[in-house]
């Protein structure tokens, strides 16, 4: 049985190998930042209205308040407050991958690449068109993304559980979010191999979910940051590249080592007994 800590430290250690990868490739690490200030800026002025609203927000869906104590009142809203911030960042940072993703492909399959040559090992070429292979994205990504505005749904309720409401709610917001976003970075690498649903994807995390949470909750509350999203991106590009490799057991080589023998794609993990 493996070792819980080492798994989440693993997790972790797939980020900063990330950001290791691409220091050492400036250039790369700049571009790839790019498409992220991008939509960092378009986010960022939808989070500063959601902010000044927030309060007016939080009264709208809590008239059943109105009449209540100050106190209790009070109470309710802030936590229905926090619970609307914590969904509302959750749904920002799923979608901000997703666009983010989308606005840089080449940039990302570049990054992607990148890792897969320097560990070794790298998958044969796809034979899946440009068109199709861009038409699956976007309908899988538009599943993710609805998949994150029920789970902001769940948090915005659970935030009118006084008291608890909005630590539970934003503790399930950085899990359940780094878990969705985890499935966006991980597609490249597991694209490349064959392994081309999001079916296939949610099952090779399930066989070690505190690796994939060890590097998707610190990575999902980074991209919660405004503009330190915008560096930290490109590192989770790779980062991701990295974990799936991980997730899929590919084993590294020696740089310099000529790969021997064509890599296969993976068989599916065996089903719990």
């Amino acid at each position: 049985m493996a070792n819980p800590v080492r798994e989440v430290l693993g997790g972790v250690g797939a980020l900063a190998r990330g950001f290791g990868l691409l220091l050492r490739r400036p250039r790369l690490f700049v571009l790839g930042a790019l498409p992220a200030l991008i939509t960092s800026l378009l986010f960022l002025a939808l989070f500063v209205v959601l902010v000044i609203n927030l309060t007016d927000l939080a009264e709208w869906a809590t008239p059943f308040a109105a009449d209540w104590g100050e106190v209790w009142r009070n109470l309710v809203r802030g936590a229905v407050a926090l619970g609307i911030l914590a969904g509302t960042i959750l749904l920002m940072v799923v979608s901000f991958t997703t666009i983010t993703l989308a606005l840089g492909a080449p940039i990302y399959d570049k990054i992607t690449d990148l890792v897969e040559h320097e560990l070794g090992n790298p998958p044969a070429e796809t034979d899946e068109s440009f068109w199709a292979g861009l038409g699956r994205s976007v309908r899988q990504s538009l599943v993710i993304i609805l998949a994150s505005l029920l789970v902001t749904l769940m948090v915005f309720f659970i935030g009118f559980i006084p008291v608890v409401g909005a630590i539970v709610g934003s503790v399930l917001a950085a899990l359940l979010g780094g878990w969705l976003l985890g499935i966006e970075l991980v597609a490249g690498s597991f694209d490349r191999r064959r392994l081309i649903t999001i079916k296939e994807r949610r099952k090779w995390m399930g066989t070690r979910r505190l690796r994939v949470l060890g590097f998707t909750v610190p990575t999902y509350l980074l991209l919660a940051i405004p503009f330190v999203a915008v560096v930290v991106f490109p590192a989770a590009t790779a980062g991701g590249t990295i974990l799936a490799r991980q997730l899929l057991g590919v084993p590294e080589l020696p740089r310099g080592v000529a790969q021997a023998t064509p890599v296969q794609p993976p068989q599916p993990p065996a089903p719990p007994a």
